[in-house]
């Protein structure tokens, strides 16, 4: 009787494979919407990372007459300030990506140890903590987001702060929703029992089986994240001035849009792009943890 309570609850086993999800990844990647928008973000990231290499101009280095659409040397012309247009979308997609990823890992750390710790404790730790993150939802991102940055001024830092800082408390309640019934179960209950800390129980035992969820939830946050950032950038935000940033070129050369669209539809397309890629990355997982078309490879 022992040998078999020990085999139950032998400290050294993993998660019960009835709760894990080891091929969460290798199943949504089934799906031709993942596949299809990882196949969009690896493009955009690609871009992003080569594009300044490969960039036949400087960022900001002067090439010809303002809005021109053909210009000798160019690919597609000048734009509001004649600077190169195509080598100011090559150097355009690190900063919005680089901030985006930052702020979405910063917002991902603490808000899923946030909701695991509230989840696990409940009683009135759980309440303290989910009433401040109550609190913090109640200001609105992008406008905590302008306040900050007319106030200091649009400083790398403050944008990867305000955005982190603002995602915390949405990956807060997700965790703490998806962790909550997990607490219930009877191999937290032996862990307990074998004497485990409670960080142990929270990374080993509960965070394993809430993986789905919290992928899914950094995904949407990432999203988000691209198009605030993005439109800080269009709203005139971006990390400096003349800063080679997509945002911030879609709000320069707006105003000869009929006149050289360039400028303004390229790094337009790439935010859509990227934001719709994302987007499908983040559906597929949705359906994998869902247990939606399953078995449906071309979904």
């Amino acid at each position: 009787m022992s040998a078999e309570f020990a085999f139950e609850v032998d400290p050294g086993t993993a998660t019960p494979p009835v709760v894990k999800q080891p091929g969460l990844w290798r199943s949504a990647m089934r799906l031709w919407r993942t596949r299809i928008g990882l196949a969009l973000v690896v493009l955009l990231v690609g871009v992003a990372i080569i594009g300044p290499i490969v960039a036949p101009y400087g960022p900001a280095e002067f090439v010809g007459t303002a809005n021109l659409r053909h210009v000798d040397g160019t690919w597609l012309g000048t734009d509001y300030f004649g600077q190169d247009v195509w080598s100011r979308f090559l150097h355009g997609g690190r900063s919005i990506l680089f901030l985006a990823t930052v702020a979405t890992a910063i917002g991902f750390f603490f808000g899923a140890a946030i909701g695991l710790v509230a989840a696990y404790n409940r009683g009135r730790l759980d309440d303290v903590l989910m009433r401040l993150m109550d609190i913090l939802l109640a200001f609105p991102q992008l406008l905590l987001a302008l306040v900050a940055l007319t106030t200091v001024g649009p400083q790398p830092w403050l944008i990867i702060s305000i955005v982190g800082f603002t995602t915390i408390p949405r990956i807060a309640r997700i965790t703490r929703g998806a962790t909550v019934s997990v607490v219930e179960r009877d191999f937290i209950g032996a862990a307990e029992a074998l004497g485990e800390s409670k960080f142990r129980i929270i990374t080993r035992e509960l965070l394993p089986n809430v993986t789905g969820p919290l992928l899914v939830e950094a995904n949407l946050r990432l999203t988000y994240s691209i198009a605030i950032i993005a439109g800080l950038g269009f709203l005139g935000f971006a990390t400096e001035r003349n800063a080679a940033d997509w945002g911030l070129m879609v709000q320069e050369n707006r105003v000869a849009l009929s006149v050289q669209p360039w400028g303004t539809v390229l790094p337009a397309i790439a935010i859509a792009l990227l934001t719709i890629g994302t987007g499908l990355i983040t559906d597929g997982l949705a359906r994998t943890v869902a247990g939606i078309d399953r078995g449906r490879p071309d979904a």
